[in-house]
């Protein structure tokens, strides 16, 4: 017997403290210790069968203990390429079919494992292999991505409700199928959420998909989707490959049968998937769908009117939390010398203080940057702001990666606002700060034409003032300057169900991950119109 059922309301998961004395704390510290005691060999997931990349071996590392050792993965072939998209394509014809409510089951039932007694080993994963506090793996995975899960099949409902009007003798209805072909999940190294939020959101809507995490993710990722086959994932609708994805991507881009990309990561690699479909575009079956979030250069602009202390943790926490390592962090502000004058000392004071290091030392505010390469980037910044006129490094400015790829939280203060330091992202504890003349006639309008201009990107940017005609004016002239815009607030910390979250100029397509609309691009409707009493003769009445 069939009917047509509710989905569970949705709610955010609340988020645990890991405060000394409480149980979770101990619960956390204990998969710690797990984690780093028992290496794991990181299998790829073709089929439903755990499969060893056939190329170079790769150690996951801490990024704050570089010698210490969390898993080893296989650099996937062309040919295990190959087969994951075989699978996926030989999964999708009874995944597509199955009620919508089994397929949503199999997501509920993974956010409350999350929830419950997976939490502290994903939590301890993401903490460990990305290099993130307790409070910032708390944030992430487990709660984020619990809420992607309880929150798009609440979405996903909605969207299978949507049907249009019939006129009378008229049946007309929507038919929300998934795409033909499947789906290219390419997940980043910073969110798990993210990570298990891109495969799954379409698979959710009835697609299958190949899934390639970021090498210094596959340790949580490898975990999340032992976590789904827990929570009764069937085979091939998510198989996961490891490694750096540059033979995956030649193999699946070139396959008739893609259906869509499911992207977060860098700007030149989304551009670089995104030309290569559009050479291939003659081949497909079917219209890729392009979907994609790709870093920004996330702005803090104060008004003389703003409070000084709100600023200056805007900025602390905007900047520095996660080491910068957020498609969000503030990386460039801009204060009025009347306000800076005011806390400008206090903040750089501030800075100093915070303390990076071994995430299982709970005390510590940071990490490390995630690799090698991260490292340099970063570096090279700092030095170059040191070598250059008009940069002067206020706060920070050190490096060190003989134990950990360690950079120092790091405050710039430059006079152009258009130097590279207030255009590039760095993707770490780097922020460029200009301190612009308020008491200068247009002033204030002065810079908010060097914010919108400043910078390609399009993601995330707050303002903070008490003036409320200067919040408005800021809303308005900075309107395509960041798809997530925060009032009084840090530029970070978007929650799923509350704020959809996605930017556009060089920042991405802004599908909104954590709403509606994301979910809408893994669906292809087809309107079907049934007739219950058809005409029987072509002539009008205009014609007797």
């Amino acid at each position: 017997m069939q009917s047509v059922t509710d989905v569970p309301a949705p709610r955010n998961e609340p988020v645990h403290t890991y405060a000394p004395g409480t149980p979770e704390r101990k619960m956390l510290l204990d998969a710690l210790a797990d984690h780093v005691a028992n290496p794991v060999e990181l299998t790829q997931t073709i089929a439903g069968q755990p499969v060893f990349g056939g190329g170079q071996k790769v150690d996951v590392v801490q990024p704050h203990q570089h010698s210490s050792v969390l898993g080893t993965f296989g650099t996937a072939t062309r040919d295990q390429a190959r087969a994951a998209a075989d699978a996926a394509l030989a999964a999708r014809p009874a995944w597509a079919a199955m009620d919508y409510d089994d397929r949503a089951a199999v997501f509920l039932r993974a956010a409350d494992l999350l929830a419950g007694p997976w939490r502290e080993k994903i939590a301890a994963a993401t903490m460990l292999g990305q290099s993130k506090t307790a409070q910032q793996a708390e944030i992430d995975a487990p709660c984020e991505l619990v809420d992607f899960w309880r929150w798009n099949v609440a979405f996903g409902r909605r969207i299978l409700a949507e049907q249009p009007v019939s006129s009378p003798g008229v049946w007309n209805r929507l038919d929300h199928r998934p795409l033909e072909g499947f789906v290219y999940a390419v997940t980043p190294f910073n969110f798990t959420a993210i990570a298990g939020n891109l495969p799954t959101a379409p698979a959710l809507m009835g697609n299958t998909v190949v899934w390639k995490p970021a090498p210094t993710q596959t340790l949580s990722a490898w975990w999340t989707l032992k976590l789904l086959e827990a929570a009764g994932l069937p085979p091939g609708v998510i198989n996961l490959l490891t490694g750096d994805g540059k033979e995956v991507s030649e193999v699946l881009l070139a396959d008739p049968h893609l259906a869509g990309i499911h992207f977060t990561g860098s700007t030149a690699t989304f551009q670089h998937l995104w030309r290569t479909v559009g050479e291939n575009i003659a081949n497909y079956r079917t219209y890729p769908r392009l979907v994609g979030e790709t870093g920004g250069k996330d702005f803090v602009l104060a008004h003389p009117s703003a409070d000084p202390r709100v600023l200056a943790t805007a900025l602390t926490l905007g900047a520095f939390e996660y080491q910068g390592q957020k498609c969000s962090a503030a990386s460039r502000a801009f204060v009025p010398r009347s306000v800076w004058n005011v806390v400008g000392e206090e903040f750089l004071g501030t800075v100093d203080s915070l303390t990076y290091g071994d995430v299982s030392d709970l005390s510590n505010f940071g990490g490390a940057v995630i690799d090698a390469r991260s490292y340099a980037k970063n570096v090279a910044a700092i030095d170059r702001a040191k070598a250059t006129d008009g940069l002067t490094v206020a706060a920070g400015g050190t490096y060190d990666d003989s134990e950990g790829f360690f950079v120092r939280p790091t405050v710039v203060l430059g006079q152009d606002p258009t130097d590279d330091a207030f255009c590039t992202e760095y993707f770490g504890p780097f922020l460029a700060v200009h301190v612009y003349d308020d008491a200068k006639p247009g002033a204030w309008a002065e810079v908010l034409r060097a914010v919108d201009e400043g910078s390609p990107y399009g993601l995330t940017g707050s303002v903070v003032a008490t003036d409320r005609a200067a919040v408005a004016e800021a809303s308005a002239a900075l309107r395509f300057a960041a798809g997530n815009f925060y009032v009084n607030d840090k530029p970070t910390g978007a929650v799923v169900g509350q704020q959809p979250f996605g930017g556009s100029r060089a920042s991405g397509t802004n599908d909104k991950a954590g709403s509606i609309l994301n979910l809408q691009r893994w669906t292809s409707p087809r309107a079907v119109k049934e007739t219950f009493v058809p005409p029987t003769s072509h002539l009008y009445p205009h014609m007797r």
